[in-house]
């Protein structure tokens, strides 16, 4: 055979007989994983988000749909390289997967988290062509605290005075998804397991600025993705996820927002996993994944 710098298609395939073969289709989809990224600098602190993008040999689709992931943490410093591993199942669909750090309550207090995330979606429409995204379809997704930033950051998409770090570029996106989002605290045991709930030195208190929400109305409201939105909201469609043994935040943070946007006219589908906890592999099953899918190719 030649040496030389051989194309895919000049180079000739290897048959033997004798050894056992499969066929392949060159459509399969891996996954690159691209970690660290830098997006956005806020006052001295680097945030950083976690991109997985699809491949394939054959390479036919030259952009994927995009879902900006926001990890959960309890507005606490986040672990972003514990979602990678169930992002990459999204990612392996045909989607870039891009995980949100974003400032923790103990340097920056509510709405931080809001502005970074939508920061995030515009970075990733600004360098759309560089992660192979189609800026005309992405979805914002997050996990409990994350959650409730997702769903935040899904109607303040058009909010400029937010500290935008990219001005002139969107960050409206096609859909949201929330995975069991800490989205409300106007009832009392929205935060089951939260012995000092609403108090400043819990997460909730904490995220607002230490300070007492027991004894803050105007702030629970403000931070109640439910108070916050009323028929003329601008919301992209929204799935909520929520395990219906949530020992963290309760179900019932969910259901007041499904209930909300239902009344005010908002596209809103909600399915309860029957006995899942916070979290956890039940809601990365592939019936689940499956569902998310649909839901994303539906707001497309």
């Amino acid at each position: 055979m030649e040496l030389k710098k051989w194309t895919y298609e000049e180079y000739p395939e290897y048959v033997n007989d004798s050894i056992k073969s499969m066929d392949t289709t060159g459509d399969e989809i891996g996954v690159r994983y691209i970690n660290d990224v830098e997006y956005v600098n806020m006052n001295g602190t680097p945030l950083h988000l976690q991109i997985m993008v699809p491949h394939t040999r054959n390479n036919k689709e030259t952009s994927y749909p995009c879902m900006v992931y926001v990890q959960g943490s309890g507005w606490f410093k986040q672990d972003i390289h514990a979602g990678v591993p169930f992002l990459s199942r999204i990612a392996s669909r045909g989607y870039v997967c891009a995980i949100v750090e974003y400032r923790h309550s103990g340097i920056a207090a509510f709405p931080s988290p809001i502005v970074d995330a939508l920061n995030a979606v515009r970075f990733l429409r600004k360098n759309a062509e560089m992660y192979k995204i189609d800026p005309e379809r992405m979805i914002l997704a997050g996990s409990s605290s994350g959650g409730h930033t997702a769903v935040f950051a899904g109607f303040r998409h058009n909010d400029d005075t937010d500290e935008n770090m990219f001005p002139g570029v969107s960050a409206e996106v096609k859909g949201i998804v929330n995975y069991y989002g800490s989205c409300s605290f106007m009832f009392d045991y929205s935060n089951p397991s939260t012995p000092n709930h609403l108090k400043p030195d819990s997460p909730e208190g904490r995220e607002a600025g230490n300070i007492d929400l027991s004894e803050n109305e105007a702030m629970k409201i403000a931070m109640s993705a439910e108070c916050n939105i009323d028929e003329n909201t601008k919301i992209a469609p929204m799935l909520i996820l929520h395990g219906t043994k949530d020992r963290t935040v309760h179900p019932e943070c969910s259901t007041r927002l499904y209930e909300q946007m239902k009344k005010t006219g908002h596209d809103v589908d909600m399915i309860l996993l029957k006995g899942a906890d916070h979290g956890g592999p039940e809601f990365w099953t592939e019936e689940v994944i499956n569902t998310v899918d649909a839901f994303m190719q539906r707001c497309f």
